[in-house]
């Protein structure tokens, strides 16, 4: 049995939460609202983030951080990205030495340019091989739902990666192993804006050509910034890459599609956002990864465009019409 904390009472962190219980695991669930952990210890439920869904009697949540982490094997955190170094510089001094460390965020950390992977290395001091990635096509209350799924889980180590895989295995989400930390974590945050992106265009009124068009060339974008970095292709083309891509540029469920048919149909940035209840994460990230790129002479045409729709003052139309005016180039090129 292995016993877990997971940082970060959102959709996917009480989720996960739910599958390493489900998959025999002794599971603390660390939220900072008093509310929303009471409902989980008393009701069994996350009303504000998964209405419905019945928590397992085992799960236990707290706001205390000591007490989430205390004497855990595997430490979670699902926490919005840009939030992570602040909050662990809080929480290092109360994670076990010895605990392997999962990172379940999907961003690229503004200012550094760093993946939550380094992150949580830069903060923690903890080497290469105690840290895993989590990623693939997670959209919460599917799997919550316990309709059959599927994940990534990436660390240096295959032994690592191993022991992440064991502990969140069960019979309606199968996690697979690999080595490419990187690939999975770009993969991770790049769909995120291919997303938003997509929102934008069928928020635009445009059709299945359009979509299919973004996400493809978007699938481009990513792998020239992912194998620039070192990544292996072959992610490019798996669960965390294409898997990824498709569910969150094709699912009304995505927070980041939806957050882009909304500023596709003309709504400004900020109501969007006051009216959001949980992080679109794309929206942040776009910036660092499009200052990523260009630190690593990458083009990513796309993602520029998102940046100049969601942090600018270019239009949807304008930002289409631009990318759409580019000189032509071969489909691979970079």
């Amino acid at each position: 049995m292995t016993r877990a904390a997971v940082f970060g009472s959102g959709s996917w962190g009480t989720t996960f939460a739910q599958v390493l219980c489900d998959a025999g695991g002794e599971v603390r669930l660390w939220g900072r609202r008093a509310e929303v952990v009471d409902a989980v210890n008393a009701a069994h439920e996350n009303a504000e983030h998964l209405p419905g869904t019945l928590l397992p009697d085992t799960l236990g949540a707290t706001t205390d951080p000591a007490e989430a982490a205390d004497g855990a094997a595997m430490v979670v955190f699902a926490l919005p990205s840009q939030s992570l170094r602040e909050n662990l510089e809080k929480w290092t001094s109360v994670l076990p030495r010895d605990a392997v460390l999962v990172s379940l965020m999907k961003g690229i950390e503004l200012g550094t340019c760093k993946r939550m992977s380094e992150v949580i290395r830069d903060v923690t001091g903890a080497d290469d091989g105690r840290i895993a990635v989590v990623s693939g096509p997670n959209l919460a209350r599917e799997i919550a739902a316990r309709q059959p799924a599927a994940t990534v889980v990436a660390s240096a180590v295959d032994q690592t990666a191993t022991a992440v895989q064991d502990a969140c295995h069960t019979r309606y989400f199968r996690a697979y192993t690999g080595t490419d930390v990187v690939g999975a974590e770009v993969c991770g945050a790049t769909k995120n804006v291919i997303a938003l992106a997509v929102g934008i265009s069928l928020g635009l009124g445009f059709g299945d050509n359009t979509r299919s068009m973004i996400l493809t060339r978007g699938l481009a974008e990513s792998v020239r910034l992912g194998t620039a970095l070192g990544a292996d292709i072959q992610t490019f083309a798996g669960l965390a890459g294409l898997g990824d891509l498709a569910a969150t540029c094709g699912s009304p469920l995505s927070r980041n599609r939806t957050f882009g048919e909304r500023l596709g149909r003309g709504e400004s940035l900020a109501d969007v956002v006051a009216d959001t209840r949980e992080i679109a994460e794309g929206v942040k990230s776009c910036r660092s990864i499009l200052e990523l790129a260009r630190r690593s002479g990458v083009e990513m045409p796309i993602t520029e465009a998102v940046v100049g729709v969601v942090h600018g003052d270019v239009s949807a139309r304008d930002a289409v019409r631009s990318l759409m005016s580019r000189s032509a180039k071969p489909e691979w090129y970079g």
